[in-house]
């Protein structure tokens, strides 16, 4: 059995990360796995385009984005890139779609996927797959209605784009049984909510980790309380949270102090610096105001160190309040406050804790072997 695994990006973001250990672990269980990403141009300097992913922007600002903030909000998946007729596709048994957005697959390139024949599995990194367009719809609930009324539409000649986009996944879905797989419990019941067609089949199946990298050490923990986002600009992420609970803890007498990536020291790409910088800090903050299934805090409590976030979207399957972690209440900062000084005060029994889970949640064979017998059904 060959399996073919598309993802936009091989390492840039969250998804691609999970994707790409995914492949790991699928090749460590002997599985004939191999990952195709979306072609950039040679010449883009920094964040890899594509001339697809380029006029996919465009017309969100012509149209649909109204602030450059909102740029990467949505995807209507109008421009892609056709793979088909690579000798990839064509040996493959099983295309396993993950995060395919940003100009790699539009819904032309999708059908022609759904119509090959092929068993189909797509993963859900986020909501894209049954919203109208948008990756995560916070507080708007129009996909159960089909997205007539986009929040982020703000010229009236595109109102249905998304509506039309809603549409155009239920006439996909419709025509193939996918397998979709929601990567946490959360994802899978909002999607189970009439957003996907009727009659398709959504499992959940976590993400995997190397846990043989994603270790503690044995060394004493810093002050240094740690947090970690692609983009420590994205409110989504909630920085400001967790800035107000540390000045908090610090009117109470704490000495604590927080390391952002991206806004204290720069981003770090080895996969062993990220898990020494893990297993130092003293404790792991994820303050997200949506969230499905955060690497971060997957990392964080292999490395035995233990996590505080609110009590939102996938989190808090992750961390077991107060017994791995702590889970604060939504948009609380005085209640993160607390939980950091909870974790803090109990960090050795709960960072073991935290690693236990993740070796009987996570680990790479126990996730590849879920996802075998995905394939094989």
């Amino acid at each position: 059995m060959k399996v073919l695994l598309l993802s936009t990006y091989e390492k840039t973001g969250g998804a691609a990360i999970a994707a790409s250990r995914l492949l790991q672990a699928l090749r460590k269980s002997g599985v004939d796995a191999t990952m195709m990403c979306r072609k950039n141009l040679s010449w883009w300097k920094g964040k890899p385009q594509s001339w697809s992913s380029i006029a996919e922007r465009m017309m969100l600002v012509a149209g649909n984005i109204s602030t450059f903030g909102n740029l990467w909000t949505m995807d209507y998946a109008q421009y892609g890139q056709d793979i088909t007729k690579t000798k990839e596709f064509q040996e493959a048994d099983v295309i396993h779609l993950h995060w395919v957005n940003q100009g790699f697959l539009a819904f032309k390139e999708l059908e022609k996927i759904v119509y090959s024949g092929k068993r189909i599995v797509w993963t859900m990194h986020d909501e894209w797959c049954f919203t109208g367009g948008c990756h995560y719809s916070g507080d708007c609930r129009q996909y159960q209605m089909g997205c007539e009324c986009c929040p982020y539409v703000r010229i009236s000649a595109f109102q249905n784009a998304a509506h039309k986009a809603w549409e155009k996944k239920q006439r996909l879905y419709n025509k193939h049984n996918i397998t979709f797989v929601a990567c946490s419990l959360w994802l899978k019941r909002i999607s189970d909510k009439k957003a996907l067609a009727d009659g398709q089949k959504i499992l959940a199946i976590p993400n995997p980790i190397d846990t043989s990298i994603y270790k503690p050490l044995n060394t004493p923990p810093t002050n240094k309380i740690l947090f970690v986002a692609q983009r420590v600009d994205d409110e989504r992420k909630g920085l400001k949270y967790l800035d107000k609970a540390v000045q908090i803890l610090k009117k109470r007498g704490e000495k604590v102090e927080v390391l952002a990536l991206g806004r204290d020291i720069p981003y770090i790409s080895d996969e062993k610096e990220m898990a020494e910088l893990y297993a130092k800090s003293a404790c792991f903050v994820t303050p997200s105001l949506q969230d499905n299934l955060p690497n971060t805090i997957m990392e964080a409590m292999a490395c035995g160190t233990p996590c505080v976030g609110f009590n939102v979207g996938g989190i808090p399957e992750m961390i077991d309040h107060e017994i791995n972690g702590y889970v604060a209440r939504y948009k609380d900062a005085t209640d993160l406050a607390d939980g950091i000084s909870y974790v803090l005060a109990n960090r050795k029994m709960l960072g073991e804790a935290a690693r236990e889970k993740v070796l009987a949640t996570y680990s790479e064979d126990f996730v590849a072997k879920r996802y075998i017998k995905v394939y094989s059904l």
